[in-house]
């Protein structure tokens, strides 16, 4: 049985920045991940959108962990050599009665510390001539971001301390046993033997959770999938900012946003599935065309091109309030030397840096006992 002191189990954009976490403070750390390279799912299938922070309850963890960590994210960038790019967001209300949605919008927003500026439409049209809205909220503190780029110097920077990324590697059983917690890969012997686990397996987390024998079932949530579509614009974009409608159930809408070559992408819609896949229907191209014109009228037939899907990994379902991030150590679940992450989806990659800090401190030495 070989003895590691701290595992990651997930190597997407925040088991990543857990990693790093970790390591700056000393400790060693195995990342494991069932995927043949890291941040293959969530944190490669997304916006690439680095967001302020405006739509999340007052007090929230999505709220705190988005507004310290954009902060955290945007200064990381500079250090680093990031790509990425501050290019602002309008969120537009494409109807009268829809104004008032943005006025409990920017209510919202600055509770949480987030400034954002109403414009009227004729201020709107003048910083994008294409758009039709009757108000907007302009939202400067908004980006975007090359995430992968952004996890390799993750990954790097945890590796550089000590830290070791193992692909190909399924945690398919754990036990508890004399504070210690034993791990198996891959369904084979033997198993490891770890001070410390961090569930960060995105997707995957509740089934991780499920893993954990003798673990207690009622601290595990219902995990649910929200899967959305992405479609490319054929040509130039129309637009320097993000754009995005006012917000639906189950996420944002059918925004516009941008790559940082500047070409424009949309989506994501929501459709609510039960087992992960990505494959793009070419048909609900159709539902996008009708929600995009609603801001952009002039948006030509056929010049929409399907690109790519992620999966949100929710735990609400449809019909439910939208949850809150969950991070659980011993004081919420009672088992020591055991971190879960649950319902890690937007704005987790804006959050990453400082959900990692959040983490590693739950993770110090002695706070993980019950």
């Amino acid at each position: 049985m070989e003895d590691v002191d701290a595992v990651v189990i997930g190597a997407g954009v925040v088991g990543l920045a857990i990693a790093r976490a970790l390591t700056s403070r000393g400790r060693d750390v195995l990342i494991l991940e069932a995927a043949d390279s890291f941040g293959t799912e969530t944190s490669s299938r997304n916006s690439e959108v680095i967001h302020a922070g405006i739509y999340y309850p007052l007090g929230s963890l999505k709220a705190r962990m988005c507004v310290s960590g954009r902060a955290l994210l945007y200064d990381f960038c500079e250090e680093y050599g990031i790509p990425y790019r501050r290019c602002g967001k309008l969120i537009v209300a494409t109807s009268e009665s829809q104004l008032g949605q943005l006025e409990k919008i920017q209510r919202v927003a600055h509770a949480n510390g987030v400034r954002l500026e109403f414009f009227s439409r004729s201020e709107a049209l003048e910083l994008e001539p294409q758009l039709a809205c009757e108000g907007a909220l302009h939202s400067p503190m908004t980006g975007i971001i090359d995430s992968h780029a952004y996890m390799l110097a993750l990954l790097g920077q945890a590796e550089s301390r000590g830290a070791t990324l193992v692909t190909a590697s399924a945690v398919t059983r754990m036990e508890l046993d004399k504070g210690y917690v034993l791990i198996g890969i891959n369904n084979e012997e033997p198993m490891l033997r770890a001070n410390t686990v961090i569930n960060s397996a995105g997707l995957h987390a509740p089934g991780v959770a499920r893993l954990i024998g003798g673990f207690p079932a009622r601290h595990i949530p219902t995990p649910y999938f929200a899967k959305g579509s992405y479609f490319t614009l054929a040509g130039r974009s129309p637009f320097e900012r993000l754009v995005y409608p006012v917000p639906e159930p189950g996420g944002l809408g059918v925004h516009l946003t941008l790559d940082l070559a500047g070409r424009a992408r949309f989506g994501p819609d929501v459709q609510w599935v039960e087992h992960c896949e990505y494959q793009v229907e070419p048909q609900r191209a159709e539902r996008f065309y009708s929600a995009i014109r609603a801001y952009w009228p002039d948006l030509r037939d056929g010049a929409l091109q399907p690109a790519y899907a992620g999966i949100r990994p929710k735990i609400s379902g449809p019909k439910d309030a939208a949850a809150d991030f969950r991070v659980d150590g011993p004081e919420t679940h009672g088992v020591p030397g055991i971190v879960n992450l649950f319902g890690i989806e937007s704005p987790g990659l804006t959050a990453s840096l400082a959900l990692a800090s959040h983490v590693a401190e739950l993770a110090q030495p002695g706070s993980l006992s019950d």
